[in-house]
């Protein structure tokens, strides 16, 4: 314990992504520069502007839980049961009665179980009120996840569920982070998950001129003719706990989280604060809190949605955060090849944070061919980089005007 605080470090990590169904392939395919984009097969094509998405590829739920459970569990849901086991199989966390009720669970979602709430409406058009499912609420509420692993592993300690937007799976890893470091909880589950393919998401979306219209259909953050994001699914999932109580079972440390930074822009619904203020004001919270100061940041992992406003914003609030150690640190957006995945998008980046680190490599952003003069700081263009890794800052940023920034340390005993 450091100022009357606990020391908090990452012992376990899992991902679903468009890029793999684990954190070994989507990593290495991350490094390696490719795109998770593809043709619609989870919703259909139709009318929508957008060519294509960044589906999890060839998910069948079945392949990693009793079909039973499937069938009571939305797509959303069905993504943190895989990521959470991966998780607490990498930490080697087992709950046990003893320790049950100082585990916690602390989700993150965007929306919840949108692909289940649009599913039902037309079995009640089509079919009839008697024809709902039982299950349609527990699979459509957001805390339906944290709800179902709660149940699944017995955790007996707090399980909130953050919505806030595109900054949710980052907000759940912040609030985990506060529980595990006042000592509320000795360990926790903690991440995001999303899928909102559907017709009303994906097209509300392309309505609010979110979505890129290229015929390419690759996203290109900071980009100079960068005109909008792919819609992604997925999740990512951490297990968080205090130094003492990993070193008192002798877990594998990956990382340390040292900072998180949470402020709102209170200025537009969609559209970022002028100037990046409100992220700004996040990156400062985020570093104050983990004692770092801008020279010691070595690699940001960027929102980077590939929206014209999003990404000149980021940038100006990076330099308004760091000042002229922005131009010596790099930064990407994974989201040029995994998509926007909405509220689990800053918990799979945090995830990355944690391979960078144990890697010593930060991945790229793809797609880029022009440099912007409004976004000039290094992007790391299209190919992976090898690089000291200590310190990472993970930005988030959400419609309603959220900010949640953490900062990521390599371990050091």
């Amino acid at each position: 314990m450091e100022n009357g605080r606990n020391r908090v470090v990452v012992t376990g990590v899992g991902l679903l992504t468009p890029l793999g169904h684990n954190v070994k392939d989507s990593w290495a395919n991350l490094v390696a520069g490719k795109s998770g984009t593809g043709p619609f097969t989870v919703m259909q094509k139709g009318e929508h502007t957008l060519g294509a998405v960044c589906e999890v590829k060839d998910f069948d739920p079945a392949n990693f839980m009793d079909r039973k459970i499937t069938r009571r569990r939305d797509r959303f849901q069905q993504f943190a049961t895989v990521t959470g086991n991966e998780a607490l199989k990498n930490s080697g966390l087992e709950i046990t009665d003893q320790n049950r009720e100082r585990i916690g669970i602390v989700m993150g979602t965007g929306v919840g179980g949108i692909q289940t709430l649009v599913n039902q409406e037309h079995v009640v058009l089509e079919k009839g009120i008697r024809r709902v499912s039982p299950f349609a609420i527990t699979m459509i509420m957001p805390n339906g996840a944290s709800g179902m692993l709660a149940i699944d592993y017995g955790i007996h300690g707090p399980s909130p569920t953050v919505t806030t937007a595109c900054a949710a799976g980052s907000d759940a890893i912040g609030l985990a982070y506060r529980l595990v470091r006042s000592g509320e909880i000795d360990a926790a589950i903690t991440g995001g998950s999303e899928s909102i393919l559907t017709s009303v998401a994906v097209g509300g979306f392309e309505r609010a001129g979110a979505t890129s219209s290229k015929e390419k259909d690759t996203p290109q953050p900071f980009d100079k003719n960068r005109d909008g994001l792919i819609v992604g699914e997925g999740s990512g999932m951490l297990v968080i706990e205090t130094l003492e109580h990993a070193k008192a079972r002798g877990a594998n440390i990956l990382a340390e989280i040292s900072g998180y930074g949470q402020t709102t822009d209170a200025h537009h619904i969609t559209a970022p604060a002028e100037g990046g203020a409100g992220a700004a004001r996040a990156i400062k919270m985020a570093m104050n809190d983990a004692g770092v100061n801008p020279e010691d940041v070595d690699y940001i992992s960027a929102h980077g949605t590939a929206t014209p406003l999003n990404d000149k914003s980021e940038t100006q609030a990076i330099k308004a955060a760091l000042g002229n150690s922005a131009y010596d640190i790099v930064m990407s957006s994974t989201k040029s090849m995994t998509g926007h995945i909405m509220g689990a998008t800053g918990a799979i980046e945090s995830v990355f944070c944690t391979m960078a680190i144990q890697d010593q490599v930060v991945p790229p952003t793809i797609n880029y061919e022009t440099p912007d003069p409004d976004c000039d700081l290094d992007v790391i263009p299209n190919k992976s980089r090898e690089r000291k890794v200590k310190v990472c800052i993970n930005n988030a940023f959400g419609f309603g005007g959220h900010n949640a920034v953490l900062v990521f340390k390599a371990f050091e005993g």
